[in-house]
Parts: C-alpha cells; structure tokens; sequence
C-alpha cells in the first residue's frame, strides 16, 4: 500500500490507546522482518499466492482465531472500504460484514472490558481536549454566541464555563496594561513628543527640516542620517519645472563642515600637499584667498597624486579683517559629503600634525539633553498622575530639543590642535544649516523672504540684552557702512534676470530679520522686477566683478554669535501668542527691539559650466544660517514659491549639469568603492527575489557583469591588449600577462627606438607639474615598478589597512582638453580650433598616444554621452566600440539604429541541471542517511547556479573587453531621458587606452561616435561621446 494511505492511516490512529487495535488491512512489520496484516496471521506473501491461485478468496477456509485477536479485529477500517476491494486482504470488502467475517462463538470478559473502558478514555480525551486555536465562545453556534462571552464567563452554558475560566486565567489573553500617559492625548502632550523625537535622534541624525520631509517625502537612512529621498506625489517633470524655470530648495544640512583656523602660511602650505595645480584651481588661488568666491577642488592622500583620491570639496575663505602687515589668523570651511569626513579629516589631522586634546569636554559646545536629565523627565513621566504641578516643578529641569547633531558624544573631542603649526582643526558638522535654491527666480525668492536688519540708532541696554553683539555692532560706523553696502548689493539681485550672470562663486554676506514676521497669508509665486533696474550702472558691474571683498564678510563665522542666536530665538508659542493679540488679524508685527537679528552668508553655484549648451543651466543660492533657525527659513521659501527636492532630485541635477555625483561617480575613491558594493548587493538580493522566468539571464545577454562595474579588470584587459600588439610594453610597471591582441590596431604598433626623442618631448610637455617628491618624479625606477605593480599582494591595501584602488580618473585639465578636441569630428574641431588657438594642442599621433599610455597606463576618463536616435541609457549600460560594418551600415542608411548582439549559449545552466540531476540519481541510489559528496573537479560556478544564482556569470570575469562582438569601452554610471535635450544622455567613464585606439582608428568625419547597449538587451545604439571640460 502507498505511503499516502499509511500516513493517513496513522494520522487518524495518533489518538488511539497501544490496546486498542482496529481491523485495517495495513501491513505490519514484525521483529523478524515478515509483513502481517493486522487481525491475520497469514503473512503477505501466503495470502498473494492464495489471491493468484484462482480460487476466490471468500470461498477459502478461515482461520481460527483467539478472542482477544477477534475482538481487536472487529472494527474495519475507511481505506479497506476505498482502496482494498478485490486485493484478497482481510477486512471489509463491500456488501454485508457477515459476508466476509464470522461473529466470534466466545469472548473474555476481562480482555473485552479492558477494550472498550481504552476507548471510552480515548473518546473522553478527544472530546475535553480542544483540537483547534478558537477559544471556547467561538465553538458554539453562531446563533448562541453572545459579545459579553468573551470577557464575562457566566454568559456561556454551564458546561463550558470551567473551560472558558482556565483559558482567561492564561497569560496570552490578558489584556496589555496601558498607563494612563499611553493615550494619544498623553503621547501627543509637547512634553512627551520633545522626549521620544529626542530619544530617537539617537542612532540617525534628524535634520531641522525632519519633521516636515518625514510628512511628505519618503525617508531613508543614509550615512547616519534620515533623508527625504524624494516627494510621495509625482514630481519628476515638475522638479524639472521648477529647475529650469521657477526655484527648486533642497536641504543639504547634511554636508560636514570642517574649520582650519591658524596662519595663513601654515595651512596654505599644509593643504599644500593634499592637491595638485594640474586639477586646476587649489587653495592659494586669488578670488578664493581674499574671500570674496567660493572655490572646488579634488583631495588626495598626502604626496599621492594622481593616486589615492579622497573626494571632491567646496572650500570658503573668512575675508581678512585687517590691512596690518603683521599675519593674522586665518579661518577656513571646507565642505564636503559624509562618506568622506571620515578618510578627509584623518589625513588634515596627519598633515597639519595635530594630536588629540587632552580635555575632549573643552570642545564645541552642545545643547543636547544630557542622560542624567533625561532619566530624570521619564521618571517623573512614569509616576506622574492626574495632578497640576507646582511652577517650581516645572522649571528644575526644563526639557531641551535637540538641535545639531543629536549623536555626539560629548566626551568625544571635536577640535584638535598642533602643537608644531599651531593649527587648529574642528568639526563643525551639524552646527549649521545649509539650504540650495536652485533656478532663475531663487534670488527673488531670496529678495522677498529676507529682509535685512534694521540699524540701531539709541537704544537703552536693558532692551537689547538678548542682542548685544548687534548692539555693539551698530556702534561702530565702519560696520554700519559694510551693512549699508551689503544691503544695497542685496537689492540689486532683484534686477538680475538669473543667478548665472553672476561670477561663479560669488559669496554675499548679510545679517537678517526674524524671516517668520514677513511671512505671507498665502502662497504666492516671487517674479523678478526687471524694469524697475533697467539700464542700471551698479547691475552691469556687479554682473561683471561680483560682489567687492568687504561685503563678504559675515558674522556668522564667530560662533558665540552664532550660538547668542540660536539660544534668544524666539519660540512659536510665543510669535503666535503675539500674532492673535494684534488689533488687526492679518497685519505685521512689530517686533522692534526684541526682533531677532540672524547673520547668514550667500554663496552663488554656478550651474552648468562644461561644454556648451545650456551653460549656466541649474544656476541658484546655497545659504547658510546659524543651527535653530531652520524651519524658520524654510517654510518662508516655499511660501515664496519654492519646490522641495529630496536626494532623487539632486541626482538628477547634477546629471543635467553633467557633473559626477558623489559618492556614485567616484569609483576612485574610498567612499565610491564601499558604494559600489552596497549598490551591488542590494541590485543582486532585487534580483534574486524574482524567479528565473520572470528576470532577465545576463549570461545568454553576454552581460558579465549587470550589478557593477569592474573598472580594474577593464583598465587591465585595455592595457594587455595594447602590451601584445606593440613589440615593447607601453608601460613596464603595469604590464599584464592576460593579453589579447587585436588585428584591427597593428597600426599603432611602432618601436620604441624609432619614436624615442619625440615620445620624451611630449611627456616633458604634457607634465609641466611644480616641484614634487623624488618617488613622485621618478616614476620609470626599477623601484617605483616594483612598488605600482598591482598584481602583487598589498595593492588594494597598505600597511594602516587602507581601501585603495589599481586604477585612477584622469582629471588633468590640460590632457582632457586634448582628449575634448579629438573627440569632435573635423568640420567642428575646425571651429573649435579659432576659440583655442592660444593652446598648443598637439595632433593624433602615434608618438602622442604612446607618450599619454606611458604615464597614464591604468586611467579612467569621465565623458558625457548623447544618442543620436531612440535609446534609454540607463545604470550600468555598457560603453562599446564600433567596428567599420557600423559606419558602413549609418553611412549607407541613416535611419540604421545600429547592430545587435547575438545570443550567447549559457553553459552554467545545462552544468547545473545535469549536477542537479546526478546528485537526485546519486541520493536514490545511496542509502538513507548518506549524503552524496561532489566531483572533485566540479567548477564553482555550477554550485552557485543550481542555488538560485541561474542567469548570472559566477566566478571569477573572463577578458571583459573581447566578450562580445563588439569591445568594451566603459560603463555607464548614471543614464536617462533627458527633458532638455529630447534624447538620450548619459554620464560615465571609459578607458583612456580604449578611448585613445578607437579615436586613432576611426574616420575623422566619424569620431566620437560609440556604441551603447543595456545590460538587459541585445540592442547596440548609436551615441557621441563628449568631453567637457
């Protein structure tokens, strides 16, 4: 009998006393091994053969049985009655019971009372035990039910009364006891809801604007903070809209601030290390040391470059205060992303030699609820009843929220200073708010919420003791004319059609009124009133110079004015308070003296500022503000007309601009590496959620690698095909022995002895660096070969442990200016030649391409792509190259989208079907309780695919460049539908050695063009590659 039935038959005898035995039919194994029905003693075998005999089986003689075996047999069995009939077995076989079994002449007495007395416990049993999860109440009928059952026992009959009180008595249905403070209108009380914000700032940081965004946007946890990824309701095209026409505001409060303050030698020379002039501006550039602009640049590790890349930084100068010729301290904000505080501020530590302060309670101060208060307030919360407190009560200890960063320890030191260079290096993360409006009207915005503040003229001291240092300030004239200039300057945007007329960087600095008194009745859109500036002298210079030096300053730069605002700020209890007892509802209020006076610092962004179209585009205003002023700032900009944006919308805009995001677009640098790994997991767990039919399989896609980008393995495939077709290696120290040549680039193949003096001419005029280290000059050594090897163990990592990378991004301005002009086709590098014709630009040779390889051996290049037709670009689209059936096919048909990939076999799948299948015969054939090992020489890659990794190339990547028919070039980082241009754009990096043998082999009417095709298909699209520079 099947395995089915005998579980059945055992499921319904699980409740069946060892003495009680009914009439089944099933089969028994006794201690010798022979199979027996029960109540038979016929074994298996006798009985088939007497079934195969031919003589009915009913017509057979019975044989005698006991009484106790005649009284365990007399009960037969449901699966006799199914499945038994005509099978010879003992048991019911249809029709009458006598027909096949004899009522036995005899009994014992004792035995059969045993029996039965089993089976009455056995049914007693059954019938008080309950054999399902409802309670006692929900088995009656429904007509019986009543809803006082469930909390009130004498509703139910007696009967179940006794069962309904041992089932209230169990701890699962007891009621959860809630205090009398767990109501909403408890939970809601501002005392309460200050503690639990408080209590939850703990582990991710809140920005001021929290609250607000937690509302309206969706949330995420981001690099210790709690982050509006984007609006909960459609915003991509009005984002968009409002970007290019109107104002969009973000809050980038959480960008870290670091302050070096010490002379201004000392730090120039310190920093001095850390960048490099060939990246372009550094810290000594003019405009930026007078403090007058802002300044951009890339940081590396000390003495590394162009290697060891920290990240990118936006760096603002104090105006000096002074024209003594006796130096001066000097202070200075670096700003840059929370990925890279960590890596940036360890290696300013390490250059300016500072060491750790002996008393870490001596930093920056905080107002956060200390533990001791705090377990004070909960307390008290606990074992408070219904009673009004006393007003002394109320004030012993006062409940503070949380402004800044809510996580520090402050037991942990902020601020280090060095001993050697008597420079000081503190962290002033979270101490300020930071807010970007981006857009043609965001200066409007600035004009219509902001208000400057006004001049005392005699004032008594009793009445501006919360503003004293304004006090003082008025005092003096030559202040008092600074914020004359400064407010006059602040006028004059209003006759500026859009932030981009301005000089990039400009930097405003000005002291405002309380923004919450000029707060509108309704939400009104700000315009710009042009005529009323309309052939103005004082617009065309400030369009021309930007903003003089003196009117930079801010006091925002001293933080004990900064922290006498944060803490006589008046509270909204008390402005509303004010606002309902104004004689007429509606109208200003009239602060006077006690209105707050904010000190905040404008910073112009520039926008779009590479290549040529749309120059200027997403231009707007980053301002500053003191921490604890946050929502009084914001909610004035939209009512104004502001749109929000979360971190989604900052994505896009820095696609529009073409500029690289952080950390996604710097694959060199610590922070980019850990991102990429992240961003590979979570694309890898999205994919591994669908099954195998419903998500695509990479493997027949010839797509090695959907979820990354394997820059290193890219740089090296590009460099070994490069070593095998040229006699001698391009570059000694980066050689690899993985080649593949290429038949289509013997022509690039020359000999180092016949291209010796002019390769070192053009090295020599390529370089023009400033004085560097000796291992950073003698870069061909024997040594320095040894020590950039990348295939020996400790390149990825160095002695302290640290994430570096085998490969760079090319960010020399000058060899990108080359690259730029050899991407353009001839009609428009003709053209282009006029505008840079006081540039020495060499031509596409050989001897130029072998010069650049040798000291560029492993380099990225960041491009911008635009499809010349229909195409999505989208993360992770791969960069390829073009072979000459390509340009034949466009030339010949214009309307030619470009080739297709042909299918590629998927050798894993049919290895793991055939494993899969080996080891179930293997498991069949092996008795229970063995486990079949693996073949030894079973590859890693079937393991991975017969455990739901189908789809996927496991192991270690083959040669990327030559997968498929056409090469690999690069990757695509960020990628889609551009609403400004109409088409296809993309952003991402290629190989400088890639990029260099396709440009040289191409046809010059038809440079720059590329292909382009999605992890996901098998469709290659025609695109033009761009470098801005």
């Amino acid at each position: 009998m099947s395995n089915a039935r005998e579980k059945k038959h055992a499921k319904k005898m699980r409740h069946q006393p060892t003495n009680v035995t009914l009439s089944s039919g099933f089969a028994a194994v006794d201690e010798r091994g022979t199979k027996h029905h029960n109540g038979n003693e016929k074994s298996f075998q006798y009985q088939k053969q007497e079934s195969r005999s031919g003589t009915p089986q009913h017509q057979q003689p019975k044989p005698t049985h006991g009484p106790s075996e005649s009284c365990a047999n007399e009960q037969p069995s449901k699966g006799q009655c199914k499945g038994e009939k005509g099978k010879g077995q003992a048991g019911w076989r249809g029709g009458h019971q006598g027909a096949s079994r004899e009522i036995p002449k005899y009994i014992t007495a004792s035995t059969f009372a045993q029996a039965r007395a089993a089976e009455i416990n056995a049914m007693l049993k059954a019938v008080t035990q309950k054999s399902s999860n409802s309670l006692v109440f929900q088995t009656l009928p429904r007509h019986m039910r009543r809803r006082a059952m469930s909390h009130n026992v004498k509703r139910l009959p007696r009967r179940l009364r006794e069962i309904a009180q041992k089932e209230a008595e169990k701890t699962e249905h007891h009621k959860k006891e809630h205090s009398k403070n767990k109501c909403r209108k408890a939970r809601r009380c501002h005392l309460n809801l200050l503690l639990e914000f408080n209590r939850r700032q703990k582990k991710n940081v809140w920005l001021e604007t929290h609250i607000w965004h937690a509302k309206r946007f969706h949330m995420v946890k981001k690099w210790g903070y709690c982050l509006g990824e984007s609006p909960t309701i459609k915003s991509y095209r009005a984002s968009y809209r409002a970007m290019t026409k109107h104002c969009l505001l973000q809050d980038l409060s959480y960008y870290c601030c670091l302050e070096l303050n010490g002379k201004e030698e000392e730090i120039l020379k310190a920093l001095s290390r850390l960048c490099s002039n060939d990246t372009g501006l550094t810290f000594a550039a003019v405009h930026c040391l007078s403090g007058k602009r802002q300044g951009s640049l890339v940081l590396y590790r000390a003495d590394k470059y162009p290697e060891e890349m920290l990240g990118p930084i936006t760096f603002i100068w104090k105006p000096e205060g002074g024209t003594s010729a006796t130096p001066i301290n000097r202070k200075l904000w670096l700003w840059l992303h929370p990925t890279l505080k960590q890596d940036i501020l360890t290696e300013l530590k390490i250059v300016c030699q500072c060491v750790e302060p002996p008393e870490a309670a001596a930093s920056i101060p905080g107002v956060a609820l200390t533990s001791h208060e705090e377990k004070s307030h909960i307390k008290q919360i606990e074992n408070c009843k219904k009673r009004k407190r006393d007003d002394e009560e109320k004030d012993t200890n006062p409940v503070k929220k949380i402004v800044g960063d809510g996580t520090r320890n402050p037991f942990q030191p902020y601020s280090w200073t060095s001993s050697a260079t008597g420079i000081v290096v503190s962290d002033l993360t979270m101490e300020m708010n930071r807010y970007r409006l981006i857009g043609p009207l965001s200066h409007n915005i600035l004009i219509e919420a902001l208000k400057t503040a006004s001049v005392y003229a005699q004032v008594e001291d009793a009445e501006t003791v919360l503003h004293s240092w304004w006090v003082e300030t008025c005092k003096k004239p030559d202040s008092v004319s600074v914020h004359r200039r400064q407010e006059a300057i602040f006028e004059l945007l209003g006759g500026i059609a859009s932030p981009a007329e301005i000089p990039a960087g400009t930097i405003l600095g000005l002291t405002v009124g309380d923004p919450r008194i000029n707060l509108p009745q309704k939400k009104s859109k700000a315009l710009p009133n042009l005529e009323k500036f309309q052939d103005n002298e004082k617009v065309r210079q400030l369009r021309l110079e930007g903003v003089p030096v003196e009117c930079a300053h801010s006091f925002i730069w001293d933080q004990d004015i900064c922290k006498s605002v944060t803490e006589n700020k008046i509270s909204e209890k008390e402005l509303n308070q004010m606002r309902s007892e104004l004689m007429v509802p509606g109208s200003r209020l009239n602060l006077g003296h006690r209105e707050s006076k904010i000190p905040i610092l404008l910073i112009q962004q520039p926008g779009k500022v590479t290549g040529e179209d749309r120059l200027g585009w997403g231009s707007g205003w980053d301002i500053l503000l003191p921490k604890g002023w946050g929502m009084a700032f914001w909610i004035p900009f939209i009512y104004r007309g502001a749109r929000v944006g979360g971190l989604k919308e900052g994505r896009i805009h820095s696609r529009y601009k073409g500029a690289p995001s952080i950390p996604d677009d710097f694959p060199d640098c610590p922070a980019g590496m850990l991102f990429a790994i992240e961003q590979e997991n979570n694309l890898l767990e999205k994919y591994k959620r669908h099954p195998p039919a419903k998500r695509p399989n990479y493997v027949k896609h010839g797509t090695l690698s959907p979820f990354r980008c394997p820059w290193e393995q890219l740089t090296r495939d590009w460099e070994s095909r490069i070593t095998a077709q040229t006699e001698c290696p391009i570059s000694p120290s980066y050689s690899s022995a993985n080649g593949m040549s290429d038949p289509g680039r013997k022509d690039l193949c020359v000999v180092e002895g016949e291209q010796g003096p002019k390769l070192s001419c053009d090295t020599e005029t390529l370089k023009e660096k400033p004085e560097e280290p000796a291992e950073m000059m003698d870069i061909h050594s024997p040594d320095a070969e040894v020590s950039r090897d990348p295939r020996e163990p400790g390149v990825c990592g160095n002695e302290s442990g640290r994430t570096r990378a085998s490969f760079c991004v090319l960010r020399n301005r000058k060899l990108l200016k080359w690259l730029a002009a050899w991407c353009l086709p001839v009609a428009r590098r003709n053209q282009a030649a006029f505008r840079g014709s006081r540039m020495s630009q060499p031509e596409l040779t050989k001897a130029t391409c072998l010069s650049i390889l040798r000291d560029y051996p492993r380099f990225l290049v960041w491009v911008s792509l635009s499809l010349l037709k229909k195409g999505n670009p989208e993360l992770h689209t791969m960069i390829c190259v073009p072979s000459k059936d390509d340009f034949l096919h466009l030339n010949e048909d214009r309307l030619y989208c470009g080739p297709q990939e042909s299918r590629h076999n998927d050798p894993f799948k049919a290895k793991a079907r055939k494993q899969k299948e080996k080891k179930k015969t293997e498991k069949q054939q092996k008795p229970e309780g063995g486990v079949a090992p693996g073949p030894a020489g079973e590859p890693h890659c079937t393991r991975a695919c017969a455990e739901g990794a189908s789809g996927l190339w496991p192991g270690p990547l083959p040669d990327v460049t030559g997968h498929c028919s056409r090469t690999l070039l690069g990757f695509v980082t960020q990628g889609d539908f551009s609403l400004a241009a109409g088409c296809g754009e993309a952003l991402g990096f290629v190989s400088l050695t890639g990029l260099l043998e396709m440009l040289s082999n191409q046809p010059a009417d038809q440079r720059g063009l590329v292909l382009l095709r999605t992890p996901a298909s098998l469709q290659y699209r025609f695109a033009k590659i761009i470098i801005d520079i």
